[in-house]
């Protein structure tokens, strides 16, 4: 899904040779036939007799056209809400044997999706859904200027009957932001454990950030955004933003990102955990921290970008990184708390959309390992309310889960 050079093109079209042979495996059995690691892949803290850690099809006789993400409402595990690319959300039970999907809303008159990275990219249930109903919506839109190729925005919707269906009525836009390029919009929301609204959005487009949007505190590209949608219409700034008095935009949390896809919350003490696209060597995981920059485009992942030596004063290191040899596109995780894997629990999980690898890294900071080869187009991970990681193959449409085996 976020795109990443003519590089990325190809490893697609490689991918998309092993995909058939993953979906065929799929037809009668929910496991699915992935190169295990072993236990030299898994991280170096993780027990070494550890069962491993394998993929199965959570819902065998559902699939999606482009899905892009998935999530359940707050302390409601008894559904899913599945996100497609071209504007489509569906609902489904939280059961292994679904057979069938209900529309909760069409957003496609509303989206413009034909761009690779454009589209309907993220949602967010208000942690006090059950009370007032309120869904945020992150898409792109045609745009309102011939100048501009794109219009990213961030709208509010009501659901009217507890999450069976949305009002595209109710639509009430907080955020717009113009695109000069088709590409790097991030595009993922999500509440914090402050209860505000995070934001975020790529540096722009085109490739090495020709407007120098990453480095600019004055701008909104570039940056994960914190707003509080309960305090003012159509939004508040939380006072503890690291430019709230001033020195920059007051929405940024944190900025010198590149193209942001899927970040997360640790359940267990809040912290923030973001997959930052790199343009054409290095793909990125960051910590994110109030203030925070984090490089681009002064570097790539902890690399000078395009040139031998650069000024690193100031920006902060990824906590982990890895080349285009192993993948050409991050797809940020979740620190895994869930109990069916234990060797896995403390562990950011996070994968490759090329390249479909999905590894391990200890929450504690240590170097990550790779878990497996899943031989998917990994758009985007899930959790669910216990804690259990799932992921979603954006060719062939399935979704599947993360067990152990002894």
């Amino acid at each position: 899904m976020p795109g990443n050079s003519a590089y990325r093109v190809w490893r697609r079209l490689v991918v998309s040779l092993a995909l058939v042979l993953v979906a065929a495996a799929c037809g009668g059995d929910s496991r699915v036939s992935v190169a295990i690691g072993n236990t030299d892949g898994l991280p170096r803290d993780l027990p070494g007799d550890a069962a491993e850690p394998v993929l199965e099809r959570a819902f065998a006789q559902l699939a999606f056209s482009q899905p892009v993400f998935l999530l359940q409402a707050p302390s409601d595990a008894s559904r899913w809400y599945l996100l497609e690319k071209g504007g489509a959300i569906f609902r489904f039970a939280n059961d292994p044997q679904a057979f069938g999907t209900e529309l909760f809303a069409d957003l496609a008159p509303l989206v413009e999706s034909a761009p690779g990275e454009a589209g309907l990219l993220g949602m967010a249930f208000h942690p006090a859904f059950a009370q007032n109903g309120e869904v945020f919506v992150s898409y792109t839109a045609p745009p309102a200027s011939a100048d501009f190729v794109l219009e990213s925005r961030i709208s509010r919707f009501r659901s009217p009957d507890g999450g069976l269906s949305l009002d595209l009525a109710s639509e009430q836009i907080l955020l717009r932001l113009d695109q000069p390029f088709a590409n790097h919009n991030g595009g993922h929301i999500a509440f914090g454990p402050d209860g505000f609204l995070y934001l975020g959005f790529g540096d722009g487009g085109s490739g090495g950030d020709p407007l120098g949007n990453g480095q600019n505190t004055q701008t909104l590209p570039g940056a994960l955004l914190r707003i509080d949608v309960d305090g003012a219409v159509p939004y508040a700034i939380p006072p503890t933003n690291p430019f709230a008095a001033g020195g920059g935009r007051a929405e940024i949390f944190a900025f010198g990102l590149r193209n942001p896809w899927r970040w997360s919350f640790d359940r267990a003490n809040g912290d923030l955990w973001l997959g930052d696209v790199g343009q054409n060597q290095w793909e990125e995981i960051d910590r994110i921290v109030s203030g925070g920059n984090y490089g681009w485009n002064i570097r790539e992942g902890a690399h000078c970008f395009e040139s031998l030596s650069c000024e690193t004063a100031g920006l902060i290191d990824p906590v982990a990184e890895y080349s285009h040899a192993e993948g050409c596109s991050v797809t940020g995780g979740y620190v895994y708390r869930g109990a069916q894997v234990p060797a896995l629990f403390g562990t950011y999980v996070y994968g490759d959309f090329c390249s479909g690898r999905v590894w391990g890294l200890p929450a504690a900071g240590t170097e990550p390992g790779v878990l497996f080869e899943s031989g998917l187009n990994l758009s985007s991970f899930a959790e669910d309310g216990d804690g259990e990681l799932f992921l979603l193959d954006f060719t062939s449409g399935g979704i599947f889960r993360i067990i152990a085996i002894p």
